[in-house]
């Protein structure tokens, strides 16, 4: 959630903070805001706004901002309603420090008591807004103080040192996840940015240098990034950036390339991102399996688990544990390991395995699935895992991201950028990579080369079976049409196809807000059946399987009620004439990745649905793409 840049060099700071927070759109927020500094100092100029980042830009061209130094935010609304007060950045202790900061302060009603008593006056209900002040207060003490002044030299020398230690000593005071930027009335060309928990990318550049909360706002302006580590501060000036532990003193950064380019984040002609992302799925499978399927041993291979096959082989139990759309993926995960590998897997909420003391068997093994590597349930869970001795590993889309660097190994999905809020082509890479990985245990333990060549073969003729599930876009938007101003939606499925039912649903309610719920069929008539009327459609997931007869039942009765069925399917079958208000038809393929193809028509489902609606596809109301809070 919300979005974090920062500029320090020669040129105007506003044009890249305002362009920076457009490529942070996708990450969700409520109100925007920048502030700058110009290189002689003086007072910071302020520019917020609720809403849109059109509206601070409207509000920049009647209100220009000069500085060549310079912070920007989005903010996802948590402590305090979306409000121009509310909206970051905060300026604190009158006017001398300038605070931007992702995460939240769990302490931070202590931490206002305490500085209110002090004399500080709050303007916001937020808590980003303590941190303003609590460093302002370290600063006036500092600079009061020749022996408090000296003691900045341990985090860095010269004449930022005070500055630096200013933040650096508010950092033991702050319990929660933050990742902030700090600018300073005094020193107009220094930034001080510090994490615990929330992603910040430094640019490294000539001259000048760039902060961002994800790297996709450094696009076009560097080529050369820095992932800060948690508990690291970066100092940084127009000429240097220098990276030091808020406790062990002076790192040596590892500066890496980045591998984005402009055209990776543009729409390519779509009309929305989703719609790009979605028809990308043939690609972002084929990258996610290439190099990845070994014909000669009939398995799949993996560089980046770091345990080896004999360490692998002593694991019994699995536990995958995501949240939203990867916990879908997880379900899927979960049928495919025990089928292929008869090894006992657990799903679990990121969110509730934190907090739950489950028996956990020293030979099981740790997967956090998460599409950014950021979400904070997923990566606390996994954390928690660590701390009581089991290996952990990670599904994930985002190079150097949180999750990547904690988790002891794991698998990068390689689909590319994706950047509408609802996950469409990270999902179908996830059931990719877990199929491969459900393909590598049984290998491992005691499924047949023929079986893995079989496994294999149909994995490599996945791409074009959803090219072709992709024809049935025209179909789809004329079945939205016709459920457009529906209510509610039912989706049902069986077996691999349940999970596929979830997501559906999660689908058309994150994007067009329409009440939707995900179900196995046979569960319909032990509650759900209820909602069943005329003006209720229900989804059906009809493919041939061991259990294509049991689900035409529970389609029968919801026909009997009377309820609209959009049934889909692999094949035309006589059975359904009279039972089937629509049917979208998609190609056949084996059971285990019918959750790949299926998922195909539910996507362009919400999407066309939302569209007609006049939602925001990309970036729905309340929604953040990268979840950075519990």
């Amino acid at each position: 959630m919300c979005g974090i840049v920062g500029y320090v060099g020669k040129k105007e700071a506003t044009p890249f903070l305002v362009g920076g927070l457009r490529r942070l759109e996708y990450r969700g927020y409520d109100s925007a805001g920048i502030a700058t500094l110009p290189n002689t100092g003086g007072v910071f100029q302020l520019n917020r706004a609720v809403g849109k980042i059109d509206r601070l830009a409207d509000l920049l061209e009647t209100n220009p901002m000069a500085g060549t130094t310079g912070i920007g935010h989005t903010r996802w609304a948590t402590h305090g309603p979306a409000t121009t007060e509310n909206a970051h950045p905060h300026i604190g202790g009158r006017g001398l420090v300038a605070v931007v900061h992702n995460g939240v302060i769990e302490n931070y009603q202590v931490l206002k008591e305490a500085l209110v008593e002090k004399g500080y006056m709050f303007q916001s209900a937020t808590d980003t807004e303590v941190i303003s002040h609590l460093i302002a207060d370290n600063l006036k003490t500092l600079l009061d103080s020749p022996a408090g002044s000296e003691a900045g030299s341990a985090a860095s020398e010269g004449p930022n040192a005070v500055f630096v230690e200013a933040v650096r000593a508010a950092l033991p005071y702050l319990r929660g996840t933050y990742g902030l930027v700090v600018m300073f009335r005094d020193r107009p060309e220094l930034l001080v940015a510090a994490r615990c928990g929330s992603p910040l990318v430094l640019g490294v550049g000539r001259g000048e240098q760039f902060i961002a909360s994800d790297s996709s706002a450094l696009i076009g302006h560097t080529e050369r990034i820095i992932y800060l580590a948690d508990h690291q501060i970066a100092v940084i000036t127009s000429d240097s950036i220098q990276v030091v532990h808020r406790d062990q003193g002076r790192v040596r950064p590892e500066v890496r390339v980045l591998e984005n380019r402009d055209q990776d984040v543009s729409t390519d002609g779509y009309a929305h991102y989703m719609l790009k992302e979605i028809y990308e799925q043939p690609t972002s499978l084929r990258n996610a399996m290439r190099g990845r399927l070994d014909r000669e041993s009939a398995t799949a291979k993996f560089g980046g688990l770091n345990l080896t096959p004999a360490q692998l082989r002593g694991v019994n139990r699995l536990i995958l544990t995501a949240c939203g759309t990867s916990w879908h993926s997880s379900l899927v995960g979960e049928y495919l390991i025990e089928e292929f590998a008869r090894m006992p897997v657990e799903v679990e909420y990121a969110s509730e395995l934190r907090y739950r003391n489950p028996p956990v068997a020293h030979d099981t093994l740790i997967f956090g699935i998460t599409q950014s590597g950021e979400t904070a349930d997923t990566l606390a869970a996994l954390r928690e895992m660590k701390r009581k001795g089991h290996h952990t590993l990670a599904i994930c889309n985002v190079i150097g991201s949180s999750i990547a660097q904690e988790a002891d190994g794991g698998i990068y999905l390689h689909a590319g950028p994706e950047v509408g809020v609802a996950s469409t082509k990270a999902f179908t890479s996830q059931l990719c990579v877990l199929t491969m990985l459900a393909l590598y245990f049984g290998r491992l333990r005691h499924l047949s080369f023929e079986a893995g060549l079989r496994i294999i073969d149909q994995l490599e003729n996945l791409p074009t079976a959803v090219e072709h599930a992709l024809g049935c876009d025209a179909q789809v938007k004329r079945i939205a049409e016709k459920y457009k101003d529906c209510s509610n939606f039912l989706y049902l499925g069986r077996n691999y196809n349940f999970p596929t039912a979830l997501e559906g649903a999660l689908k058309l309610k994150e994007i067009s807000y329409i009440h939707a719920e995900g179900y196995p069929s046979a569960e319909m008539k032990h509650g759900p059946i209820a909602l069943v009327d005329e003006n209720t459609p229900s989804v059906f997931l009809l493919s041939r399987s061991n259990v294509y007869d049991k689900t035409m039942s529970n389609l029968q009765e919801v026909k009997a009620r009377r309820g609209p069925v959009i049934a889909v399917v692999d094949q035309v079958d006589s059975k359904l004439d009279g039972l089937v208000d629509d049917i979208i038809e998609i190609p056949y393929v084996e059971d285990f990745l019918q959750p790949i193809v299926a998922t195909i028509p539910l996507q362009l489902l919400a999407y066309h649905i939302a569209v007609l609606r006049g939602c925001d596809v990309d970036k729905p109301r309340n929604l953040a793409k990268s979840v950075t809070v519990e």
